[in-house]
């Protein structure tokens, strides 16, 4: 059977049984934004998680509009099942740093959701079945750490040849040194424009052959 053109899936198998249903060759990408922020050296981030989770739920609100699909790509915790209703119970106990984080990036029922067994989306993870089914060729990728998980994703849709947006607004690391850093590699080394969610045109982007 030939290979569907869109990417991996053989044709006549391209729709997941339904379970990627949009076609959109643009999608938002959220890193781990169901978190609890319990790490060390934790302060300034949790102090400026509900800032940004208010911007990404602002850009994420613009991609709905636009029938731009959000996946989710989060960390799994303790023992693997493979169930994000547990992770959400977990991130919003009143005890969570992450808690107002998480209250406002609760994922929607029609948004993907796809739980990671390690700091890169992609691996061991069916998020390029879901792209290709998808049809998606740019990303926008928000969430925590932009030093981490978050540069991680970067370089493996470079390597994709994805065409990449992170904005710098909907990103955050520790530090701010280490998130201005880390924005630099993206920018510099996988050729992701790293401008202010504001200034992203999601409907140019939608249209673009």
């Amino acid at each position: 059977m030939p290979p569907d053109p869109r990417g991996s899936l053989p044709k006549g198998h391209d729709d997941l049984h339904g379970n990627a249903p949009d076609q959109s060759q643009v999608v938002l990408l959220l890193i781990d934004v169901i978190n609890d922020l319990s790490f060390p050296d934790n302060q300034n981030l949790v102090r400026r998680s509900v800032a940004l989770a208010k911007s990404i739920a602002k850009l994420k609100k613009r991609c709905k509009k636009l029938g731009i699909p959000t996946i989710y790509v989060n960390d799994n915790r303790g023992r693997w099942r493979s169930d994000i209703s547990a992770v959400l119970r977990h991130c919003l106990d009143t005890e969570c740093p992450g808690r107002e984080m998480t209250k406002l990036l609760m994922p929607e029922p029609d948004d993907y959701i796809v739980l990671k067994p390690k700091h890169s989306p992609f691996y061991a993870s069916p998020l390029q079945t879901i792209l290709d089914s998808i049809g998606a060729r740019i990303a926008i990728v928000a969430g925590v750490t932009t030093n981490a998980c978050v540069l991680i994703a970067a370089g493996d849709l470079h390597v994709r040849d994805f065409r990449s947006f992170v904005p710098a607004d909907c990103v955050a690391a520790l530090t701010e040194r280490a998130h201005r850093r880390s924005l630099d590699v993206m920018k510099n080394s996988f050729g992701a424009n790293t401008g202010s969610s504001a200034r992203l045109n999601l409907a140019r982007l939608r249209k673009q052959p």
